[in-house]
């Protein structure tokens, strides 16, 4: 009844995710990064080298002398810049937007998470705007302020006024190409994210359903494929680009400690909307990859839960019956609690068919889930809250390490 009633949703659906896919290539279009044929790649490809090395190298050789932390903000975005489109180049040229978003695997899911990952799209490119709005007003309110006060100094090609206009818009539109390409590929990997999660949630359902133990087993391989697929897709962009985050703002620490340094908010401005993109930029994907981890690694208590519901019901119930109802002792009390929780995180009981799969069957698959945990990775270490925290520790560790060295904290 339920496939009947879904049935007719389906074109909808599928037009539905067609139509995101149209507006992602229309945005990347928009941004000079679809490569979806020769002419657009040749004109992405100018695109970065106008925009990404050539206005920030003139730009610096030209303005740096009244700019003393240009060159830690230009190299700092310009390698960001650079790692989202090669990532995104080699992307879409080996796989296509299809297939790398996996939409060519959507016909095979429910109604629900094909909504739920069309929406996923639709306001990715919200959460975009969302992010590059506040610092490009940012970053528009300093360069006016910065050319107003400054421009009389710059090397003149005819019309004063007109050049600094010239010059204001070039950079505007240089910090604006990088910081959209790097915010770009971090949403792009927050929503591919999204969907495993939407098909890990679904994969839990199946312990409540009448599934056999083959069919879960086949579905949690299928997974931990799509999760390797996905961390080798990434791991070179959130490895290169911690780093690069991690570079840029010791770099940014170093020259404004240094003795003599004139710090201003009219000399070091700029430095904040370059920290700020590249910093929320990074934390995304790691949010993103250590959320799905967690979801990933939920699943095997999830299961142990299953295991365990359907062992102690299997005592108590009628042979007859398919399924029991085993209450909560705690009532209606977590319901505020419950209803903010999905089927991986929920503490609520199982209800599982206990006649569906063995005793044997289920301690093997629990067995099989906890000795192989699934969830992103990068050239082996799994990104996970643990992870998280060390990498959290080592940047506050080197970060006390530089300030002793220059200003003697300690």
């Amino acid at each position: 009844m339920e496939s009947e009633q879904a049935a007719p949703l389906l074109p909808a659906i599928e037009s539905r995710c067609d139509d995101e896919l149209c507006c992602l290539r229309s945005c990347l279009r928009w941004m000079c990064l679809d490569q979806s044929n020769a002419g657009l790649a040749v004109a992405s490809w100018v695109a970065l080298f106008v925009l990404a090395m050539a206005v920030p190298a003139v730009s610096h050789f030209v303005l740096s002398y009244r700019r003393p932390y240009d060159l830690v903000v230009q190299l700092s975005l310009t390698v960001a810049a650079a790692l989202s489109f090669l990532t995104l180049s080699a992307a879409t040229r080996r796989y296509g937007l299809c297939h790398f978003f996996f939409l060519d695997e959507l016909p095979g899911r429910c109604a629900r998470v094909r909504l739920a990952y069309a929406a996923q799209l639709r306001g990715s490119f919200r959460l975009l705007a969302l992010f590059i709005a506040p610092c490009f007003a940012a970053e528009v309110a300093y360069k006016l302020w910065w050319y107003a006060f400054s421009a009389i100094r710059i090397p003149l090609l005819g019309n004063g006024v007109a050049t600094s206009c010239v010059a204001c818009a070039l950079e505007l539109a240089s910090w604006t190409y990088r910081a959209a390409s790097f915010f770009v590929v971090c949403v792009m990997f927050r929503s591919i994210c999204h969907l495993e999660i939407l098909r890990l949630q679904e994969f839990a359902v199946a312990f409540q359903e009448e599934s056999e133990a083959v069919a879960v087993l086949n579905e949690h391989l299928r997974l931990r494929r799509q999760l390797k697929v996905i961390s080798h897709r990434f791991r070179g962009f959130i490895l290169w680009g911690l780093i690069t985050v991690t570079a840029s703002n010791f770099a940014a620490v170093l020259v404004t400690t240094r003795p003599h340094s004139d710090d201003n908010l009219f000399n070091i401005g700029e430095l904040a909307p370059c920290s700020i993109v590249l910093v929320t930029g990074m934390l995304i994907c790691l949010h993103s990859a250590a959320k799905i981890t967690h979801k990933a690694q939920a699943l095997t208590s999830h299961a142990a839960k299953w295991h365990g519901c359907a062992t102690v019901g299997s005592f108590s119930i009628d042979p007859e019956a398919t399924s029991e109802v085993i209450t909560s002792g705690d009532g209606d009390s977590d319901d505020e609690e419950d209803s903010e929780e999905d089927e991986l995180d929920n503490t609520k009981i199982v209800h599982p068919y206990v006649h569906t799969i063995s005793f044997q069957k289920r301690q093997a698959l629990v067995t099989y889930l906890e000795n192989n945990g699934a969830g992103i990775t990068i050239f082996g270490f799994t990104v996970d809250r643990s992870w998280l925290y060390t990498i959290f520790m080592l940047e506050i560790s080197l970060f006390l390490w530089l300030l002793d060295k220059r200003i003697g904290i300690s």
